[in-house]
């Protein structure tokens, strides 16, 4: 495999950290999920990198990328933030793989910018979510209420959310509590998740789903115990150029426990 370039790039007026190896093949761009990076296709993008480019980001809140205090943590500006993506990088079109919440940004992108998006592979993707509620949002704008999201966070350690994703806890390593512990460690992290309660604007409805035609792979772990499988038949039976495949004895973070497997699905999905 060759190396990935890792660079801060400037995105929407923010700083972004991206993994990228642009070579004359099809672009994929991969989309993690809440309070994740792009360590979450850690396993799955050296199996894919021979054969496309690679585009994957922190998107802003997240990872190595910056906690805005200012951005509008919404679906609709993260899907433009992908666009913008797509822009820095000049692609015209590019497929997107997302997992969990990056699923929902996923298929916001898509509604976006619809000429622009080739396949979509959605990794135990969110789904049916509604918005926040009024109490949510009026909640956020306490001054303590950073403070009693960094406590709440707090009440698990970063092994116990990982064990919580995976099915086979034993896939729980030193260097993955690391790329997760990472981000809890800065201020800005916690005012990122007040924010993105308020502007919680909720998924894409049943009839906007219905409008989306791009091909479309679902895929989940049956042992998934943050995004159930009933999403993945849900969404599977809205989307209407869409295949739904499952995994015994898997859980939320797939993308590390079948990783040989997701990632034979991915490639025969995109060339095929």
């Amino acid at each position: 495999m060759k190396s990935l370039t890792k660079e801060i790039i400037r995105l929407s007026n923010m700083n972004i950290y991206c993994e990228h190896l642009l070579q004359d093949k099809p672009p994929i761009i991969f989309i993690h999920g809440f309070v994740s990076s792009v360590s979450t296709f850690r396993r799955v993008i050296p199996k894919l990198s021979d054969s496309h480019s690679i585009i994957a980001i922190d998107l802003p809140g997240f990872g190595k990328s910056e906690k805005s205090t200012t951005f509008t943590y919404t679906y609709e500006n993260y899907g433009r933030l992908i666009t913008a993506c797509m822009d820095y990088f000049n692609l015209d079109k590019a497929s997107i793989v997302g997992h969990s919440m990056g699923g929902q940004v996923a298929l916001h992108s898509t509604i976006l910018v619809p000429e622009r998006i080739d396949k979509l592979v959605l990794i135990a993707s969110s789904g049916y979510l509604d918005k926040a509620r009024a109490w949510q949002r009026y909640a956020s704008y306490l001054p303590f209420s950073a403070q009693v999201a960094k406590r709440f966070v707090h009440k698990k350690t970063v092994q116990q959310y990982l064990e919580n994703v995976l099915y086979d806890t034993t896939f729980v390593s030193r260097d993955l509590i690391e790329a997760y512990s990472q981000p809890l460690q800065e201020k800005n992290f916690y005012k990122t998740l007040i924010r993105l309660l308020r502007f919680r604007e909720g998924d894409l409805s049943s009839e906007q789903l219905k409008e989306i035609h791009q091909p479309v792979l679902l895929i989940w772990g049956l042992e998934d115990r943050v995004v159930p499988v009933q999403i993945g038949v849900r969404l599977s039976e809205d989307l209407p150029n869409s295949h739904l495949y499952t995994y015994e004895k898997a859980g939320h973070l797939i993308t590390e426990e079948k990783s040989q497997e997701v990632s034979r699905n991915i490639l025969s999905f995109l060339d095929g």
